[in-house]
């Protein structure tokens, strides 16, 4: 009997292979989709670290001394608060920072010291202080909030001398942890609430359980690997009850955390046999697809009451004409009713909702938010953080603003023996009341921990440097030189053009015209010498270029890239998801590419995405320009933007480009950083071009850990590199062949920008989290001997 396959063995070969490339031509091949790298494995990232700091030991830089620049009067975003107690006889606190490490004070804030500055990560969740040994401190890294300026964790670390030494107890894969409670009676049992990756899924998240202060954890609540655990509360008379929140949550490049439409892991389970077993307790509270963050919290003196403060998808009405946008001009979707507490008198058993609604009580932005706090000795006084501090007299029927300092916050502890004794933290710092919120004592000088985003220079003498920082707005300050290189003063920096979240340029030949980049692409110029000007409030201009009535809006990242070029400070080059060109310092533009995104129409949200975040023009030739965007694309045009080519061989799937850097010694040289936040990836993206893109080397090597957020060339020495990452700096002095940690004395903190000074030969690095640092070049590229060779010959 015949096969059925015989005709192909009796037909001649090119027959066959003929058939089969019709085949393909009818019948196309589904091409493989790119994946993008994503999720370090914990324990690699910490054997990363583990050789930074090796590195860091035997730099032959480590001598080298970082000086802190400033600002001296700015502080930065508190996410908790620990007390040592009983007040009175202790004048001891601990505060945890966003992104700038933990803080102690042992004179109730007369003077702080930096306890927690050295680590894979110095963004901080929780702190908590076990209560029968008050020696023992425990921190949770990663801040849970998870806005764009939150940053990653690596697990929990214990001291038992008080904040002196620091061990890691494990719970690295977690990322973010929001709420550590600690035994009253026994500091070896430890809960931890871990919410788990910011930007993809993970099973490393919900409660975890030591009974051995942290040698060992157990994971006792797990929802999906989409769902962690943003807070925790233990019945202070039953030590084997606890109540938790979980939230469903992912953040997205495109999206800020929302309730999608699949979504019911956001809710409050309770355990009354010390974790063994949990059963949800949602009676009374919203349907779980509209439960986003939830903030819950027990009367230490009657804790058969509890309170939730629960960010409520529920729609409450359309939105008016006046509100139409958001907070930063973006499109509102609808008004949801946000904010809002509910009560339960019967220990978690059934909830009710207390009082109306609260729209305004957390901007557009409740999940940045979600703390509650009841007044230990009054079950009637409730305290909510948001935008400001609100306090409810009336077990939560109507509620207020408290009056004081700051906005946007995040902590909140008030003194169990009395309860006229606060501390808060916000965005902008710490404050402390001793009259139940009538007044308030702040530290706004003594806790330098504000985030800048970046960095640039002007040509003043002293030069100044502008930055602009998280919840801040813009800033400069002087680098001055006078007392010596080495003993450059800190200083107190003064407002600056710009916003929260703003480039900037200085015209190199005049430092009084000052241009930056503000919300999601908007740009201005600012003239300080000006006709009309004010003294120290510059006269400015919006330059935002106007798309025509059937083109599409206009994209631009959070941090729009533009730039002046290096051949006259009269053109702007500006970035959104084209790039536009400006001859008469942005007073008219033209377009001078296509979208150089990938332009899905899938990830188009609530934030600009698709846009482009870094551009550069070669300081040796005038238009020839290289682009890359925030979804990895990379481009370059030779021509002043008449024709584009696209040069992303070898590089990684949709990483984000960070920085592009056309060479000041060579035409075809370019340099990249791409960073891996938004994949969790934590590893260094760091390359070299010699033919203008067309091929990619990988220089990275001897760089142990990113992500990788800046690189930049030596004005003086081809050779040498500088990089900039979550830990610190890194140059090379040998064209990338080899790499070590410049300095031993910078904080493990997130450098973002750095600049070098071409003339003065200072290198400052703007962090996000300790404020601006400067370093002397002068040992590290030889600009002195060079310049003495030079007059001696």
């Amino acid at each position: 009997m015949r096969r059925s396959h015989g005709f192909f063995r009796s037909c001649p070969v090119f027959l066959v292979l003929g058939m089969f490339a019709l085949a393909l031509l009818i019948f196309p091949q589904q091409a493989k989709k790119p994946q993008r790298i994503m999720n370090t494995d914990p324990e690699l990232r910490l054997k990363w670290y583990d050789q930074h700091v090796e590195m860091k030991n035997s730099s032959k830089f480590k001598d080298l001394k970082w000086q802190f620049l400033g600002p001296t009067n700015v502080s930065g975003r508190i996410t908790d608060i620990a007390v040592v107690a009983p007040k009175g006889k202790n004048y001891t606190m601990y505060v945890a920072t966003a992104s700038g490490g933990v803080w102690k004070t042992e004179n109730e804030g007369v003077t702080w010291s930096p306890i927690f500055e050295q680590g894979p990560s110095t963004a901080i969740g929780d702190i908590a202080i076990a209560p029968s040994n008050q020696q023992v401190v425990l921190v949770g890294t990663g801040e849970a909030n998870i806005f764009r300026s939150s940053q990653s964790g690596a697990g929990i670390y214990k001291s038992l001398d008080g904040g002196k030494s620091w061990q890691h107890m494990g719970l690295a894969g977690t990322n973010t942890i929001a709420r550590i409670v600690v035994h009253p009676k026994n500091p070896d049992v430890v809960y931890v609430a871990a919410s788990g990756h910011e930007w993809t899924t993970n099973p490393d998240r919900g409660i975890f359980k030591t009974v051995d202060g942290g040698k060992n954890w157990e994971k006792i609540l797990f929802i999906n690997d989409e769902t962690g655990a943003i807070d925790l509360v233990m019945d202070p008379q039953d030590n084997d009850t606890l109540y938790s929140a979980t939230w469903q949550r992912m953040r997205k490049r495109w999206n800020d955390p929302r309730n999608e439409p699949p979504y019911n892991g956001s809710g409050i389970h309770k355990t009354t046999d010390a974790g063994k077993t949990w059963k949800p307790i949602d009676s009374g509270l919203p349907e779980a697809k509209f439960r986003g963050r939830i903030g819950i919290d027990i009367c230490l003196t009657k804790p058969n009451v509890l309170y939730a403060f629960v960010d409520n998808y529920e729609k409450a009405r359309e939105p008016s004409e006046t509100e139409r946008a958001d907070a930063y001009g973006l499109p509102s979707a609808g008004i949801i009713k946000g904010a809002t507490i509910f009560r339960s008198d019967d220990k978690g058993e059934t909830w009710k909702q207390t009082g109306p609604h609260m729209e305004n009580h957390s901007g557009t932005y409740g999940w940045v938010f979600g703390q509650t706090r009841v007044d230990p000795n009054n079950e009637n006084t409730v305290y909510t953080m948001g935008l400001r501090l609100h306090v409810s007299n009336d077990g939560g029927k109507t509620s207020q603003p408290v009056a004081g300092p700051g906005v946007d916050h995040h902590a909140l502890w008030i003194d169990p023996d009395n309860s006229n004794y606060m501390i808060k933290g916000y965005d902008q710092g710490l404050a402390v009341s001793y009259d139940k919120g009538k007044n308030w004592r702040t530290f706004t000088n003594l806790l330098p921990v504000c985030q800048f985003f970046n960095i640039n220079y002007d040509m003043a003498t002293p030069f100044k440097v502008y930055g602009s920082m998280q919840d801040h707005g813009s800033f400069r300050g002087p680098v001055d030189l006078s007392r010596g290189r080495d003993r450059i003063p800190a200083a107190a920096f003064e407002s600056a053009p710009g916003g929260e979240g703003s480039n900037h340029a200085i015209d190199p030949t005049n430092p009084n015209i000052v241009f930056s980049a503000g919300f999601y692409g908007t740009i201005s110029r600012a003239e300080y010498d000006k006709q009309g000007a004010a003294p120290g409030r510059p006269f400015s201009k919006s330059l935002l270029p106007r798309p025509f009535e059937n083109e599409p809006r206009l994209r631009g990242q959070w941090l729009a890239a533009f730039i002046l070029s290096p051949h006259n400070p009269n053109i702007v080059y500006h970035g959104m998801q084209f790039v536009f060109r400006s001859l008469d310092r942005g007073d008219t533009w033209e377009k001078i590419s296509p979208d150089l995104t990938y332009n899905a129409q899938t990830e188009m949200g609530d934030i600009p995405y698709h846009t482009i975040f870094a551009i550069s023009e070669s300081p040796l030739k005038y238009g020839l320009i290289y682009v890359g965007t925030d979804d990895g694309k990379v481009w370059v045009t030779k021509d002043g933007g008449k024709k584009w080519e696209e040069i992303m061989s070898g590089l990684p799937y949709q990483k984000w480009v960070s920085r592009i850097i056309a060479s000041q010694y060579d035409m075809a040289t370019v340099y990249m950083t791409q960073n891996g936040k938004r994949d969790d990836d934590f590893a260094p993206y760091v390359w070299k071009s010699t033919d203008y893109g067309k091929t990619w080397a990988d220089i990275s090597k001897g760089i142990p850990l990113g992500p990788a957020n800046v690189i930049r060339e030596d004005p003086v020495n081809r050779n040498i590199l500088y990089v900039g990452t979550d830990q610190g700096v890194y140059v090379t002095t040998d064209g990338a062949k080899s790499w070590t940690v410049l300095g031993a004395n910078l904080p493990s903190t997130y450098v973002h920008d750095l600049i070098i000074h071409p003339r003065d030969n200072i290198i400052v690095c703007a962090t996000h989290g300790r404020g601006m640092w400067a370093l002397d070049a002068n040992p590290v590229n030889e600009k002195d001997k060079r310049q003495q060779r030079f007059f001696r010959d």
